[in-house]
């Protein structure tokens, strides 16, 4: 009976049973909820973790962007100073260009007054006659000067006038005959010296006031001058070529008229051998 009652003793009573069981179950459902709760934080963190590399990706990618950028903009300074360098350059080779044209005219210039000279020359010495010698100047200073109205003098026995011996374009009456001390014309007879007009419209001159003045010179003397009065509409100013022309002008034209004088007075006979032997009588 003891026994009976010992081993009934050792059965835990029906309360403290259930208290158990009840704290058996809310254990577990503790656990499982805590369990629940790390899986959850888990799958969060899972989620955080791929949201990080996601955005690492990005910076990984944005930072290689902004090198391929920073080549790029490299790449585009380096073609910019190549092109400031290949501009400069084709300046240099324009500016070169254009001084090599301008040399190139210059001297083309050049040619065509030398050929302008020579022809002029040319004309004045092959005239065999006075007649032949005055219709080339003239040609020669219509074509070559433009010039409109003008006379060439020649000093008269007595040295105190010049006198017309061909004209153009001017009045005969006005001027026919000029004293070699008055107005411009005398003035550049008496000094020697080559007249031009400054400041002013070459084609509006006029006897008083001519555009040029040549003096003709023969054997260290001036024995008279070519006066240009105006020339034509479309010439209003002398360029060096004309200078040149009334410098041969001033030397030749006094010889070639001399010359022609001379040829025709010894009957337009070319002298004998005689005549060139004999050159210090």
């Amino acid at each position: 009976m003891t026994d009976r009652k010992g081993r009934a003793s050792d059965r835990p009573p029906d309360d403290l049973k259930k208290e158990r069981d009840a704290f058996i179950q809310q254990f577990f459902r503790k656990g499982a909820q805590l369990t629940e709760e790390l899986l959850r934080e888990n799958e969060r963190l899972r989620d955080k973790i791929a949201e990080l590399e996601a955005e690492n990706s990005k910076l990984r990618a944005h930072l290689a962007s902004d090198s391929a950028i920073r080549d790029l903009l490299r790449k585009i300074e380096e073609l910019e100073q190549e092109k400031r360098d290949l501009v400069t350059q084709s300046v240099r080779m324009v500016a070169a260009s254009d001084r090599f044209n301008t040399r190139y005219a210059d001297a083309e210039g050049e040619l065509a007054n030398l050929a302008n000279l020579y022809v002029a020359l040319s004309q004045l010495h092959s005239a065999r006659s006075v007649r032949h010698v005055l219709r080339s100047l003239k040609e020669l200073l219509a074509q070559f000067v433009g010039a409109g109205a003008f006379a060439v003098y020649f000093v008269s026995d007595e040295g105190n006038d010049l006198v017309a011996i061909a004209s153009e374009g001017a009045p005969v009456a006005d001027i026919e005959r000029i004293p070699v001390t008055e107005g411009v014309i005398g003035d550049s007879f008496a000094k020697g010296e080559i007249y031009l007009k400054e400041g002013g419209d070459v084609s509006k001159g006029s006897v008083s006031d001519p555009a040029a003045v040549i003096p003709l010179g023969f054997d260290g003397r001036t024995i008279g001058a070519i006066a240009i009065f105006g020339t034509l509409p479309q010439k209003t100013e002398f360029v060096n070529v004309d200078t040149e022309l009334f410098k041969l002008l001033g030397e030749q034209a006094a010889p070639a008229l001399i010359n022609a004088r001379l040829f025709s007075d010894a009957g337009r006979h070319v002298p004998g051998v005689q005549a060139f032997l004999n050159l210090e009588e």
